[in-house]
């Protein structure tokens, strides 16, 4: 049985819905980003119960196909900035997700559109600015390394879409010690 679960979108919440299982004395189960898969059908009461520990760590289970197919491109997100940061040559987004939801990118783009008010490219620049904000928190790298390291195809290029993204110019950000970031299954 294969349940679909919404903002579950990284490793973390991988391991808070496996100690939520566990819990249950379920530990045979494959727990992934978005989904978990068990060996056998819950009953009408443990998934009931599995559904209120969710919302109780700010998961929800979905239902309807939409809400899983925007679910499982979430997901996707998520590892394809990790794709782009490991990755000398990265797939084009539309290439990477398709492959990862074995669904046409036209299709995926449509439905995530009519979801959430928003499109998967609008998602993933919000996401990589999270990622920035990360990597400039931890004052490691400079601005041109960590353009480099999320395919940004020039500094000047990321330092625009972090102002247009954010408010504030990288510098600005730096100086205002802001940290304020979102979670992934905010954005």
């Amino acid at each position: 049985m294969k349940l679909s679960v919404k903002n579950m979108v990284c490793p973390r919440c991988v391991e808070s819905v496996s100690d939520i299982l566990s819990g249950m004395d379920i530990p045979e189960a494959r727990v992934e980003l978005g989904s978990v898969e068990l060996e056998k059908k819950f009953s009408e009461s443990e998934l009931d119960q599995f559904s209120k520990r969710l919302q109780a760590k700010g998961f929800e289970l979905i239902f309807d196909r939409e809400t899983e197919l925007v679910n499982d491109v979430k997901s996707a997100l998520v590892k394809y900035i990790d794709h782009l940061e490991n990755s000398q040559m990265p797939d084009k987004l539309s290439i990477f997700i398709a492959e990862q939801t074995n669904y046409n990118y036209s299709y995926l783009s449509k439905v995530y559109s009519d979801q959430t008010g928003y499109t998967i490219e609008t998602h993933l620049i919000e996401m990589k600015i999270e990622r920035v904000k990360e990597l400039l928190g931890f004052r490691k790298w400079t601005l041109s390394e960590i353009a480099w390291k999320l395919k940004y195809s020039s500094v000047q290029y990321l330092s625009n879409q972090f102002k247009k993204v954010t408010g504030m110019t990288v510098t600005e950000y730096r100086k205002s010690g802001e940290s304020a970031r979102k979670t992934l299954d905010q954005i």
